[in-house]
């Protein structure tokens, strides 16, 4: 049995640089030991610890699909200690990995459904593992319309724009792409995500929205679902920015009787009514 306090070695394969203000970074690792890859089963909406000898261990959202391999993608944000040593590893050096932690997007026991998917920042990171495993051809089939609402500050804030570009061009996929204000070159939308959600006014019936960003954003866009008739069981919400040690040992990450690392970070939106405020 794996001791879940000893991470992974991995190695860092590919570095990408995603944001003009180069404080967003995605880190593509491959496992150092192929055991180790074949034990590491993750599903979308799960988190890991990065861990850097010597610096600590940091929690992250996973932002590659298990449909992509067995290498994996995260997208750091530096804002600390252990990030800012990251932002200054390169490709072929080692650190570790802890995981995978958490619950998942409730993605196998709603096949047959439309899916919205709706996010804010750089939270975008596991939903774009779920929008990678959604339009896999083994599992595309399975789903009905899928709404996909992202935005950021500015057209150089959004991740992942080549990838955007090819969802935005598929016929499958109602792409939703917004910044915050306008700005030079840029001809998409332009408006907060709340907003934009409610312009786009996904239909609740037989569907499930899967929503996560920055808390304001969260706070703003559950009032919109609320007023297009979703109810709480059909709303799921990834509460990443309350994760920490990842077993539920620190106890750092409840909110009301839930342990965010153990029994989330994805909740329903009925679990969550009635709460404190805390996320």
């Amino acid at each position: 049995m794996h001791n879940p306090y000893l991470p992974y070695p991995v190695r860092i394969d590919k570095v990408v640089v995603e944001t003009e203000d180069r404080q967003l970074r995605s880190y593509w690792f491959e496992f150092v030991h192929e055991e180790h890859a074949q034990a590491f089963r993750h599903f979308p909406g799960q988190f890991a610890e990065l861990s850097i000898a010597g610096y600590g261990e940091i929690p992250i959202g996973i932002a590659s699909s298990p449909t992509e391999g067995n290498k994996l993608l995260f997208t750091v944000n530096r804002a600390g200690k252990v990030t800012t040593r990251l932002h200054n590893m390169g490709e072929g050096e080692i650190m570790g990995i802890r995981g995978p932690l958490g619950n998942s997007y409730p993605l196998e026991e709603n096949r047959g459904k439309n899916i919205v998917i709706v996010a804010g920042g750089f939270a975008v990171t596991t939903l774009r593992a779920t929008m990678h495993w959604l339009l896999h051809p083994d599992n595309r089939k399975d789903y009905g319309t899928i709404d996909f609402i992202y935005g950021a500050r500015t057209p150089g804030m959004l991740l992942y724009r080549d990838e955007l570009k090819q969802w935005q061009e598929r016929d499958d996929v109602r792409c939703h792409i917004t910044i915050d204000r306008e700005a030079e070159g840029w001809d998409g939308l332009v408006g907060f995500v709340p907003t934009i959600a409610e312009q786009a006014e996904p239909r609740p019936d037989n569907a499930i929205a899967l929503i996560c960003g920055p808390p304001i954003m969260i706070k703003f866009t559950q009032p919109v679902f609320d007023k297009m008739g979703w109810n709480g069981d059909q709303i799921f919400m990834s509460l990443e920015n309350r994760m920490k040690c990842g077993i539920g040992i620190c106890g750092r990450c409840n909110v009301g009787p839930y342990y965010v690392c153990k029994d989330g970070p994805v909740f329903s939106k009925t679990q969550l009514d009635g709460l404190p405020q805390d996320y």
